[in-house]
């Protein structure tokens, strides 16, 4: 049986860079706050940071994750290590259900569920994961300076990544079962000088500690110090279906500049709302949600308040 639901102003789905930055601003400003997420779960625990401003050197994301963690329970925000599996609008509020059926009933919701990278599937993958393997060439190009990189890929995503590495790596090639590329694309991946591997597949990930090299779908081996899995991001976009919150024209929560979406009461921000897929968008993009998502209650309390006076 599920217990009583409980009472909160705002309630953030995801427990990222977004969700915690979110956190600290709706909290900040009189807020009753709940977190929902997995921590461990985060794009940013096997993240390696040197291109966030302020941070000296090389960071490592899942410390910088514990350190948010402690600053929204320091301020007041309610962390539940739980995933939210369901949301019902209920007039001016939400119920959301987690996974232990825990019922929430909120005010406001912020959407900062990232996105799920496409994975692969083949052997070494998950093992190297933070090890050679990435997913985010903007992302990790810079710790593959004069090295030999592979990325694996189809489309867009996978081209203009390729074409991202050739101004740190000293050899880019880009592998492609599938090609789905335009003839302005392979003009622009030939100038770049990536060498296109099409009709091929990566089949293995090799290595000892790190990655040392891939096998190809024909047996042979291919030297890599690095490889980038370009198959494009699927959002966790599940939870947004029954409220009818509207997409862009590449699958990402549309949002506005105050990051609300199309149904009131409701923000995103972070890799949820697209590209770039960068740390210091999804904490600029929290701050603005837990703002907007904070005023978002207070006015709806002035209106309510305003009709019971009547």
């Amino acid at each position: 049986m599920a217990e009583a639901a409980s009472e909160f102003d705002v309630a953030i789905i995801g427990a990222g860079p977004a969700g915690i930055q979110s956190g600290i601003h709706a909290v900040r400003r009189g807020m009753k706050v709940v977190l929902l997420g997995h921590p461990e779960r985060s794009a940013l625990v096997r993240g390696h940071i040197e291109n966030y401003a302020c941070v000296q050197g090389v960071v490592e994301g899942e410390q910088l994750l514990k350190v948010g963690l402690e600053q929204v329970r320091r301020f007041g925000v309610v962390v539940v290590a739980q995933d939210a599996v369901a949301i019902t609008p209920l007039d001016s509020r939400f119920k959301v259900v987690t996974e232990e059926k825990r019922e929430l009933k909120v005010k406001a919701l912020i959407l900062a569920t990232g996105s799920a990278r496409r994975k692969l599937g083949v052997p070494g993958e998950k093992e190297f994961e933070g090890k050679g393997v990435s997913y985010c060439a903007d992302c990790d190009a810079g710790f593959y300076r004069k090295k030999k990189v592979v990325v694996v890929g189809n489309g867009s995503a996978a081209a203009a990544g390729a074409s991202h590495l050739t101004h740190f790596a000293s050899e880019v090639t880009l592998v492609a079962d599938k090609p789905a590329f335009s003839k302005e694309t392979l003009k622009e991946l030939a100038a770049a000088k990536v060498k296109l591997l099409q009709g091929s597949k990566v089949k293995d990930i090799k290595g000892e500690g790190i990655v040392k090299s891939v096998t190809l779908s024909d047996g042979s081996n291919l030297a890599a110090d690095g490889v980038f899995i370009e198959l494009g991001a699927k959002g966790v976009l599940e939870l947004t279906v029954e409220l009818g919150i509207a997409l862009d024209d590449n699958g990402n929560v549309a949002v506005d500049r105050k990051m609300a979406t199309s149904v009131p009461g409701v923000f995103a921000a972070g890799d949820v709302t697209g590209p770039p897929l960068q740390m210091a968008k999804a904490v600029g993009e929290g701050c603005v949600a837990g703002i907007s998502a904070a005023e978002y209650v207070k006015h709806l309390g002035n209106v309510q308040t305003d009709e019971q006076n009547k």
